[in-house]
């Protein structure tokens, strides 16, 4: 993927469910949205723990995921972007 490719809008929201056991059901998400502040902790594509503290309510956040953990995830209302 080019680095435009990247850059892109999102073109597809889901609502996400937090789980430390399940990936994301259409895959690596190319950001997040929250409705509630809060941390969200998240599996990245190369499977590494990162846990972003105090996400910012009602903006799109480029952070790529293949999974939205509930330990350590406090905001509320999570979209996976598309």
């Amino acid at each position: 993927m080019s680095l435009i490719d990247e850059t892109i809008a999102a073109e597809g929201a889901i609502l996400t469910t937090p789980s430390d056991s399940t990936d994301l059901f259409y895959g690596i998400c190319r950001g997040i949205w929250v409705g509630t502040a809060g941390d969200v902790a998240v599996v990245t594509p190369k499977g590494m723990t990162v846990t972003y503290p105090s996400v910012v309510a009602g903006l799109a956040h480029p952070i790529k995921a293949k999974r939205i953990l509930s330990t350590g995830t406090t905001a509320i209302t999570v979209l996976a972007l598309y």
